[in-house]
């Protein structure tokens, strides 16, 4: 783990009920806001993001006290804000960006808050591992539609600039390989593709990059192909830092499931297709 993500966990606090949170004021200097009045301004923006997607604003941003300590040794209550995970995810996103420790809080807390939510989600853990594969593909098919869009915006055109634009993510996440050397390292067949021969915890990874990616070329507002080339692969190569501090198997070490997705989608229909025929 990185300082600054030590940092970031070091400041986590736990409420009377249990709950984790951050303060605000802990947080404000270590994000490098020495004026709590323009983190107040970050933190307004933040709660409009998290009204916008349709979270309660009251739950992640909740009004407190802190009291701190004087140099004349006396107490002084100043007003604070307790900060879900989630609450603190958006403040990094809506952070300065030029500032590299706004970088590694955006890291952190996306990663931690997808885990979480994943950890939360009791229908997802209950699912078996072919159930989880088959949910993750959906998933990064349809963000994979939005990662389209969003580096057509950034200039990437054609069929060759996507291909090599996908390389560039998978380049940073796979320490340096691009798709056809995973296709390779996979042992699969020309008409294979990679993503339907991946676990769900390779799964999982490809479909972080796949949104952050996202929504790192729609925030930074990238305008050229190049340098959209360049986010997606710095957003992998994150995403790789990341597995790394976590103790995590690197994805290109991750072994190939027996069955394909296609194998499993084709098991999944011709079972409904005989429960049908069961209730007729």
């Amino acid at each position: 783990m990185t300082q600054q993500h030590h940092s970031f966990e070091a400041i986590k606090q736990q409420s009377a009920t249990g709950l984790e949170f951050w303060s605000a004021r802990d947080l404000a200097p270590l994000l490098e806001y020495r004026d709590w009045r323009n983190f107040q301004k970050v933190i307004e923006k933040s709660k409009h993001a998290c009204e916008f997607s349709g979270q309660p604003v009251d739950d992640h941003f909740v009004e407190a006290n802190k009291m701190v300590q004087l140099g004349s040794g006396s107490q002084r209550e100043l007003d604070d804000i307790h900060l879900s995970r989630y609450a603190c995810y958006l403040v990094v996103q809506n952070g300065d960006p030029t500032k590299p420790v706004i970088a590694a809080g955006q890291t952190y807390f996306a990663v931690q808050t997808r885990r979480q939510e994943l950890a939360d989600d009791q229908a997802f853990q209950q699912l078996k591992e072919e159930q989880k594969r088959l949910f993750l593909r959906n998933e990064l098919k349809e963000h994979n539609k939005q990662l389209v869009e969003a580096a057509q915006q950034a200039g990437v055109e054609t069929n060759l600039d996507f291909a090599i634009f996908q390389n560039h993510g998978y380049k940073g996440l796979y320490g340096g390989l691009d798709q056809k050397a995973i296709h390779a390292r996979k042992g699969l067949k020309k008409s294979q593709k990679i993503l339907d021969h991946m676990g769900s915890t390779e799964l999982a990874a490809n479909l972080f990059r796949a949104t952050q990616a996202e929504e790192k070329l729609r925030r930074d507002n990238v305008q050229n192909k190049q340098q959209a080339n360049q986010t997606h692969y710095e957003v992998g190569q994150k995403v790789r830092q990341t597995i790394a501090e976590l103790g995590g198997t690197m994805p290109e070490n991750l072994p190939a499931p027996e069955k394909s997705i296609k194998q499993l989608e084709s098991a999944a229909k011709k079972l409904s297709d005989n429960n049908d025929q069961d209730t007729k």
